[in-house]
């Protein structure tokens, strides 16, 4: 529960002119008006929800106002008043409100769950914090660029339980990033008080730890708001670093409006009824004789008649409507890939590990706004070492080690592309990647559907078995992102195909993950151009050419495969996808149509894996060419063990012959 403060506030105008305290006056009023409409509209059923930040105006309006308008702000449920001081056409926010097309996500998403950059805002989503580690990246890139801005980030005193709170402001403060972080304490988290919510007296205190500024202020007055965030972001501007701000406050409404507040005392409730940020304000200008009191009328008069203009404007317009069409054009960002050859015939035979560093080098020559992230990248070159010698040619400021707190990283790849940056984030093992699968695959993979934004970044996954790395460094999770559409995932085989991915994959601005199995790193080489060059994004390869039966695989499966159908004598056609998503269902068609069998292999467990799902495609489009079941073979369904002769028996290469040979048998 947010402590008690004194009931009287005090108002100090600084060196605020006349004119700048009415305007704050019109900002703070505004939004609240907007809120008693939206109230109206939603007992009406013209709105199916709404989250009140009545009580708590003053600090959305202060900190917005107080900014460049180029700055960007990050919100969540409570900010209306940054979206109403950056002079968003109220209709337009009908329309969001509404599910109407001319809202910024067309009816794809709810409330404040958007951005848009027009207007400098970058909004939620459901998971508290994620938008935290956005802004740090907004600020890395600010700091990269030295453009003298800051970002601000909002959270509520329950968001900062969340262990994105902790990853983002532990890198903002590792790397002295420009992001103010401004946590809203209302009291509750919905109906849990704050001594249920953390044990530290003031969220503030924890700066220390992170070795960061921190400031506790009256988030219901306006002009304290105002003139702390315009100081904080003077001087983050001329000094990056970043700052908590702790802001007390309280919400007057439910957590949203079906949850009430019967769980609030009276006396909590009434204490804040007297703390009112816009009433008081008011008063204070009076008092002031800076307004009238027929200015406060006809400065009503005139938002009043303005909400309901708009509104109108957002009735005129029908219920949203699309096509299956229009809906999956808009899942990823527009690009045409144009296939770039290698300029000579020059070529070196390469380790799948050398062709890839190979790849990242070529990718940072090109892309001057390439970062590249990950623990230990950096002077250490990665544990696989794909990135050494990178900081003597590209600078730390490029290639740089971070904390370990993945899904932070991931965030902050985000936040770099919304300011034009590509980026790249190594995760040390594939396996580590589920500390960022939020950033991943709720807010990456869903940014340009709902907004229209992408997240230009490439996630290295080093992954596979064979190497005795046990359960935790050995998994193929590649599954996981080929079911979440706006991710594309790659898994090349082979050298070659390894550079030219990468490459590519660098120049779609898409989110990309990019699968590299760790035992091809040092055992497999092969001849790749030392010029720059792509491969075609969705485009399988053939890897064998025959006519008895075709294995679709990739990664790993497809040197198993090879060996396998040499040792048998069979004259197996091998299909080395090497892009998951999107697949490239051509290819198969034509394998499929020729051969009349097919085995699917690939190395993730058998249950849940991409086999299944292939398998599937050929049995409903391809059925009348089949001469025998589409038969699968892939490791066993179990957590993956370090002893050697127990990942033998976890691996499919050792039972791929039994299933190739009752395939041709049949």
């Amino acid at each position: 529960m947010t402590p008690a403060t004194e009931k009287t506030m005090q108002f100090r105008r600084g060196a605020l002119s006349d004119e700048q305290l009415r305007r704050l006056y019109e900002q703070i009023l505004y939004p609240r008006m907007v809120e008693e409409k939206m109230l109206i509209l939603l007992r009406q059923g013209k709105i199916s929800k709404w989250f009140s930040g009545i009580g708590q105006e003053a600090i959305a309006v202060g900190a917005t106002a107080a900014l460049l308008s180029d700055e960007l702000v990050f919100t969540l449920h409570r900010n209306l008043g940054v979206f109403t001081v950056r002079d968003i056409p109220l209709s337009r926010l009908f329309c969001q409100w509404q599910g109407k097309t001319s809202g910024f996500t067309k009816g794809r998403d709810r409330s404040f769950h958007f951005g848009t950059l027009e207007y400098g805002i970058v909004g939620m989503i459901s998971h508290l914090g994620p938008q935290l580690s956005l802004a740090a990246g907004v600020g890395l890139a600010h700091k990269l660029s030295g453009e003298g801005r800051v970002a601000v980030a909002f959270s509520g005193e329950g968001g900062t339980s969340e262990g994105e709170f902790h990853e983002a402001l532990n890198v903002a403060a590792v790397w002295q990033l420009p992001v103010i972080f401004i946590v809203e304490n209302n009291g509750y988290g919905l109906s849990t008080p704050t001594q249920e919510q953390y044990r530290c007296e003031n969220i503030a205190d924890r700066a220390v730890g992170y070795g960061m500024r921190s400031k506790i202020i009256d988030g219901n007055n306006i002009l304290e708001v105002y003139d702390t965030v315009a100081g904080l972001a003077a001087e983050l501007r001329e000094k990056p670093e970043p700052v908590l701000l702790e802001c007390r406050t309280f919400r007057m409404r439910g957590h949203e409006e079906a949850s009430g507040t019967k769980y609030v005392p009276k006396e909590l409730m009434d204490h804040w009824a007297a703390k009112d940020p816009v009433l008081n304000y008011e008063q204070f200008l009076l008092a002031e004789n800076v307004l009238s009191e027929a200015d406060v009328k006809a400065v009503r008069k005139g938002i009043k008649d303005k909400i309901e203009s708009e509104l109108q404007i957002a009735y005129a317009e029908g219920d949203v409507t699309s096509t299956a069409e229009a809906e999956l054009a808009d899942v990823y960002a527009p690009w045409q890939q144009e296939i770039v050859e290698p300029a000579t015939e020059k070529v070196s035979e390469k380790r799948f590990v050398d062709a890839l560093s190979d790849g990242l080098r070529e990718a940072m020559r090109r892309h001057d706004k390439l970062v590249l992230m990950g623990q230990d990248i950096a002077d250490y070159g990665g544990v696989f070492k794909i990135t050494d010698g990178f900081v003597k040619e590209f600078g730390k400021e490029r290639v740089r080690n971070t904390p370990i707190c993945e899904s932070a990283i991931v965030g902050a790849a985000i936040g770099l592309g919304l300011k034009g940056y590509k980026s790249m984030v190594e995760m040390q093992f594939a396996d580590f990647v589920t500390c960022a699968m939020t950033q991943i695959v709720n807010n990456a993979a869903k940014l340009h559907y709902r907004w229209g934004q992408s997240a230009d970044m490439v996630i290295r996954m080093p992954t596979g078995a064979g190497t005795g790395a046990g359960p935790f460094h050995s998994q193929s999770n590649e599954a996981w992102f080929a079911h979440t559409p706006g991710l594309k995932v790659l898994y090349p085989s082979n050298p070659r195909d390894a550079k030219g991915l990468l490459l590519a994959a660098f120049e779609d601005p898409n989110p990309v993950m990019y699968f590299e199995h760790k035992l091809l790193y040092r055992s497999v080489s092969g001849s790749v151009p030392d010029d720059y060059y792509t491969i075609e994004i969705g485009k399988a390869a053939l890897a064998r050419e025959g006519v008895e039966m075709s294995v679709v695989t990739y990664g790993m499966g497809v040197h198993w495969a090879l060996k396998a159908v040499e040792e048998m004598g069979i004259d197996a056609d091998i299909i080395d996808l090497r892009t998951l998503l999107p697949l490239d269902y051509p290819a198969i068609d034509r394998s499929v149509k020729k051969t009349g069998k097919v085995l699917v292999l690939h190395e993730d467990t058998l249950f849940g894996g991409l086999g299944g799902e292939i398998a599937a495609y050929i049995s409903e489009h391809l059925f009348e060419h089949l001469d025998a079941p589409v038969m699968r073979i892939a490791s066993l369904d179990m957590p993956i063990p370090f002893t050697p002769a127990l990942e033998r028996i976890f691996l499919p290469e050792e039972r791929l012959k039994k299933q190739l040979q009752r395939l041709k048998d049949y």
